[in-house]
């Protein structure tokens, strides 16, 4: 069954380099402006992961500006997580943040277990199998929690 459709979400892992990347640019892609859409990391000590890019680039989704950013730095910047309808943690670690972080908040906080696929593959395809993987698990809990895309 499908939930109401949030008008801001606020997809969460560990670095934000490569799950919640890859979230972001596959929400935008399949909804649209449909709810404002960013990302973040418990912590901010990488870039994109380039295996990120190379799968959703096979979708037609650009994540090679994006770039990495915390909890503490969207705090720092101003962003104000009250602002999000929902809060997808991607990892148990941002999953942890996000609950500790939002306890005052009256927003919604899901976990989506996503596997981390970093360390998975000795070979590049299947390292870019991993995070096929990965990516096609984050599209079909979008699939299953917000429906058809609508663009």
């Amino acid at each position: 069954m499908v939930a109401d459709f949030p008008t801001s979400v606020l997809f969460c892992c560990d670095h934000n380099a490569v799950r919640s990347p890859m979230a972001e640019g596959l929400m935008k892609r399949m909804y649209g402006q449909r709810a404002y859409v960013q990302s973040a990391g418990v912590h901010n000590d990488m870039e994109i992961d380039g295996f990120s890019i190379a799968v959703c680039k096979e979708l037609g989704i650009e994540l090679s500006r994006h770039r990495s950013r915390s909890f503490d730095e969207m705090q720092q910047w101003g962003d104000d997580l009250g602002q999000f309808d929902l809060i997808v943690a991607l990892s148990p670690a941002s999953q942890r943040l996000a609950l500790d972080l939002t306890r005052f908040y009256h927003l919604n906080v899901e976990y989506w277990p996503i596997i981390d696929p970093t360390g998975l593959g000795e070979s590049r395809e299947a390292k870019l199998s991993a995070y096929r993987q990965a990516r096609d698990q984050i599209r079909d809990r979008m699939l299953a929690r917000f429906g058809a895309p609508t663009v």
